[in-house]
């Protein structure tokens, strides 16, 4: 069965998307179509904070991006060489938390130590650093996009852990988003299952895919990558047939072929 991702291509690597292959090691074909861009800000403050890592008490990455801004901000020899020789040892001397196994990738990819890969949610990491920090530490640096939920920052501070908070890029919908969906639904039809990969996703696509999908659109198995997005599709009156377990290729395309294997078992059963 033909499953459409609505997320950006992976960062860095070569090689199929993860999730199309996982997909497809359980006999569905998948697309990707991508939703958002971004655009970077703020680099220079960016760079200048992390090269005083005696200002800060630690990390925080809650995306992808926010590890990226970081890179660009190393492409630089002299800068490079720096981080290499002296400033990731002393942040490593501090915590860096992450959340999700595709954070804490690229996070290493820096030479970096990551914390909280398993948490999957900025709440669950935002309890993780409830339980390691004290109030008395220095701020936490916690770079982030311009559409960040107030989950993290809100628990933080509720309980007197200082945060230092910094936007390193603005998120807006994919200049061609419209056209690729329609395309799509031309040419491959209805999916059978739509996967939702962010909040922001699911407020830039659900319009247009409503509209192609008309009359079939109860027929489509809408999954989630996590609780967050999956809230954000209920609240848009979607019927989320599966959220991932965790926010992981493997979990993902597990919840989606058992949602499509209930739909062919619940079809096979039907009296003719």
């Amino acid at each position: 069965m033909h499953v459409l991702l609505l997320k950006e291509p992976r960062e860095g690597g070569s090689g199929p998307d993860p999730y199309i292959k996982e997909l497809a090691s359980r006999g569905h074909k998948a697309t990707l179509i991508p939703v958002l861009s971004f655009t970077f800000v703020s680099l220079n403050t960016l760079s200048d904070k992390l090269f005083q890592p005696e200002q800060h008490g630690g990390l925080i990455f809650t995306s992808p991006r926010a590890v990226e801004a970081v890179r660009m901000c190393l492409e630089d020899d002299e800068r490079r060489e720096q981080w290499n020789n002296d400033i990731k040892d002393k942040w490593n001397a501090k915590s860096i938390y992450v959340v999700g196994k595709a954070t804490a990738a690229l996070v290493e990819n820096l030479g970096l130590v990551p914390l909280g890969e398993d948490t999957g949610t900025a709440d669950v990491l935002s309890r993780l650093i409830l339980e390691r920090e004290d109030t008395n530490i220095l701020p936490l640096f916690f770079p982030c996009g311009s559409i960040k939920r107030e989950v993290l920052p809100t628990a933080l501070r509720e309980n007197g852990v200082p945060l230092d908070t910094l936007m390193v890029y603005q998120t807006a919908q994919h200049p061609d988003l419209e056209k690729n969906l329609k395309n799509h639904f031309t040419e491959q039809g209805v999916p059978a299952s739509i996967a939702f990969f962010s909040p922001s996703g699911v407020k830039f696509c659900l319009e247009p895919v409503r509209r192609l999908s008309g009359e079939q659109l109860k027929q489509i198995k809408f999954a989630a990558i996590g609780p967050t997005t999956a809230d954000a599709m209920t609240a848009e009156g979607l019927s989320v047939s599966c959220s991932a377990d965790k926010p992981t290729a493997e979990h993902l395309a597990t919840g989606i072929a058992k949602a499509l294997q209930r739909q062919t078992d619940e079809t096979d059963h039907k009296p003719t």
